[in-house]
């Protein structure tokens, strides 16, 4: 009986960077897919996709707003169609990189087919049982679809089918106020449809801090987008060819008419097909559990991603794979640390965030200073038409514990702030630091100035500095 020095499961980024690395080492290494590609969820359903069409969107957006910058143009004509074959270039385009004959060039054996464990080192694909020493669980997560009486009836599309549709819906309602709601929301809105929203939370992108996102929603209004919250969609049903959302707001209730339902209500780990109590790996609702060092509770079966959490991030499950392999690989004990984790929600402007809001610094009863900047106040976003915005700023003890930032790119301007906390870094040396002018990265430096210069300009230093300027020639 052979058995195989590591087995993965999931063809994602996880289990990507966790077979390319082991296999190049030298190790017998297994990968199995399930789907007939590899590259996961990301590629295919999740970022790849939904950025290629949030750009397009962008330009539609743009060329209303021409005007504004002295040009004259008309007001664009989506061919959803087109966004749809352009959507479809840059995943194949990209799919080149998981190319299975790459990783097989890696020493790795790539196979295509669902797995199920048969025991704690066994597993059965095709109907071909392997063995392993160790093995690695990525299998991803998928849409949750909320049990609201009559949607399966009237049909629904979600993340994992919404780049397939060629054709704009005339009104769409998007069940979700979370990251891939809005970003799809914003999108077709700008397309051209009619969009709204419906959110059971109190606010839309509810872990975010509530200053911030109670601007974005306003923004997002003003683009045209209906947006309910604290709605709950209590049925659905198909009248003439037409979807009503039924829904409920408090004590009143009030009926929307959609043409395409949009479900982006969570999402859910894709443990179902694993058998893994036949594993001995213990699972709860959010997941596989897992220790500091990845280990499931068979400690020589290791998860990462979406399928374990913490955070349903691509970049996560890249970091988590990395302490896998330190762990799996090299036998060296390495545990994870999310005190700096940076994510971005890609509407328009986009809203990033690392480390503690606001209300979660206090909660923790500490002794915190804020600071604000508004991207009207930068040179470069105005330059753009793009002041739309702010930064705050979660100061303690002089260093940054977090910060969020609703702005142009702001998923770029965030890794200042990442690598800030990474390497514990005094507020004081990002104000010291060059920033060129005019960018969009001014809006650091002027907003660490803004808790700077109130000690600067205090009663205390104004007296030291008149006493220095009497004492000294």
């Amino acid at each position: 009986m052979k058995r195989h020095d590591l087995i993965i499961i999931g063809g994602g980024v996880g289990g990507l960077v966790t077979s390319s690395v082991a296999g190049q080492l030298g190790l017998d290494v297994v990968l199995i897919e399930r789907e007939n590609k590899l590259g996961g969820d990301c590629l295919h359903y999740g970022c790849v996709p939904s950025k290629t069409l949030i750009r397009s969107a962008e330009v539609a957006h743009l060329t209303r707003r021409a005007g504004d910058f002295g040009i004259q143009a008309g007001e664009p004509v989506t061919d959803l169609g087109a966004v749809t074959d352009r959507v479809r270039e840059v995943i194949e385009s990209i799919q080149k990189h998981d190319d299975p004959e790459r990783f097989r060039g890696y020493g790795v054996d790539v196979r295509f087919g669902e797995a199920r464990f048969t025991g704690p080192h066994s597993v059965l694909v095709n109907g071909t049982e392997l063995h392993g020493r160790r093995f690695v669980i990525a299998t991803g997560s998928r849409p949750a679809i909320p049990p609201v009486p009559g949607l399966e009836e009237a049909g629904y599309l979600t993340n994992e089918t919404i780049f397939g549709q060629r054709e704009l819906p005339r009104r769409l309602g998007v069940l979700g106020g979370g990251p891939i709601g809005l970003e799809l929301a914003q999108s077709f809105a700008r397309f051209g449809s009619q969009v709204t929203v419906i959110e059971m939370a109190d606010r839309i992108l509810p872990r975010e801090d509530p200053e911030v996102t109670g601007e974005l929603q306003e923004l997002l209004r003003e683009e045209g987008l209906t947006i309910h919250t604290g709605t709950a969609v209590e049925r659905v049903s198909v009248e003439n060819g037409e979807r009503l959302l039924h829904c409920r707001q408090g004590d009143s209730t009030m009926t929307v008419p959609v043409d395409e339902i949009l479900v982006a209500a969570g999402r859910k780990p894709n443990v179902e097909s694993l058998d893994l109590d036949k594993a001995g790996v213990a699972v709860e609702r959010a997941g596989i559990t897992v220790d500091p060092r990845m280990r499931t509770s068979a400690k020589h079966i290791f998860a990462c991603g979406d399928v374990a959490g913490p955070y349903p991030f691509t970049h996560m499950a890249e970091y988590q794979a990395g302490v896998i392999i330190a762990n799996a690989v090299f036998r060296f004990p390495k545990k994870v640390d999310y005190r700096v984790v940076p994510w971005v929600t890609y509407t328009s402007p986009e809203l990033a965030h690392v480390g503690l809001t606001e209300r979660a610094a206090r909660d923790q009863g500490l002794d915190i200073q804020i600071a604000r900047f508004h991207f009207r106040d930068v040179d470069r976003a105005l330059a753009e038409g793009t002041g739309q915005g702010m930064m705050k700023l979660v100061v303690h003890k002089g260093r940054v514990a977090g910060a969020t930032i609703l702005g142009p790119h702001a998923g770029e301007l965030i890794h200042e702030m990442v690598l800030a906390m990474q390497a514990r870094v005094r507020i004081s040396t990002i104000a010291a630091a060059i920033h060129a002018y005019p960018t969009l990265a001014q809006v650091h430096r002027r907003t660490v100035n803004s808790v700077l210069s109130a000690q600067l300009f205090a009663p205390r230093t104004r007296t030291l500095v008149r006493w220095i300027n009497k004492l000294l020639p």
